[in-house]
């Protein structure tokens, strides 16, 4: 009995193993995807949903460049993206070939079915904990993804794809985050009603709050100074 318990814990095992094996060579063609983009300069508009903060809708520009470099200038100079190392570029997503990738099973985002993937960086100074994606296997796309952090708590990104998806790059994000968690950038302050209460204060900032980037246009592979990221 005993040895059939074993043999049975083996067979499972190696299931497992196997399964993992596939979903670690998804990810890295999804990442080789992702990998053509060396750098690029994009031009277009971001929304922000934050209780706390008025801001409208502005003109922005995005820099990238391989492997983690991103920075965003909004007009007036202020960003009101959340503090703590956080980039929206995709490839900013899987930095590192050093993680294990565990199938999670599957489901549907925005009417496209996709492999639901988690990442475990196998570096323990990582700042990210565990990121889940969602990914549009046929396309190699990454639709959404959820990361935890160790420093900006728990956020989530979907993506919308159009002319750019061959090079695994967004029309559209849209970037949700517990406004609990949220670093205000230097510039930046609450803005609440003058008479609002301490209780309806600390449940304006445990809301969720929202920021949507719209691409007009990518500049992709023509070169981005390191002096733009500082």
């Amino acid at each position: 009995m005993k040895k059939i318990v074993l043999l049975l814990l083996l067979v499972s095992g190696f299931q497992l193993a196997a399964f993992s094996q596939d979903m670690t060579e998804l990810v890295k063609k999804v990442k080789a995807k992702l990998d053509q983009v060396n750098d690029y300069v994009a031009d277009g508009k971001m929304k922000t949903d934050v209780t706390f903060i008025k801001a409208p809708v502005g003109k922005v520009k995005m820099y990238y460049k391989k492997p983690g470099k991103f920075k965003l200038r909004r007009d007036g100079g202020i960003s009101v993206l959340p503090k703590g190392g956080i980039s929206i570029s995709p490839g900013a997503l899987m930095t590192t070939s050093d993680f294990v990738a565990l199938a999670a099973g599957e489901a549907v985002v925005e009417g496209v079915k996709t492999k639901v993937v988690k990442l475990l960086p196998l570096n323990e100074n990582s700042e990210i904990v565990l990121t889940t994606m969602y990914i549009d296997e046929p396309n190699l796309l990454i639709k959404k993804a959820t990361t935890t952090t160790k420093e900006s708590g728990t956020y989530e990104m979907t993506f919308s794809y159009g002319k750019y998806s061959s090079y695994a790059l967004p029309d559209k994000i849209v970037f949700s985050f517990n406004t609990k968690d949220y670093k205000l950038p230097r510039g930046i302050s609450m803005e609440f009603e003058d008479d609002a209460k301490p209780s309806e204060l600390d449940k304006m900032k445990n809301k969720k709050g929202k920021v949507e980037i719209t691409y007009a246009s990518y500049l992709i592979n023509k070169g981005v100074e390191d002096s733009v990221f500082k």
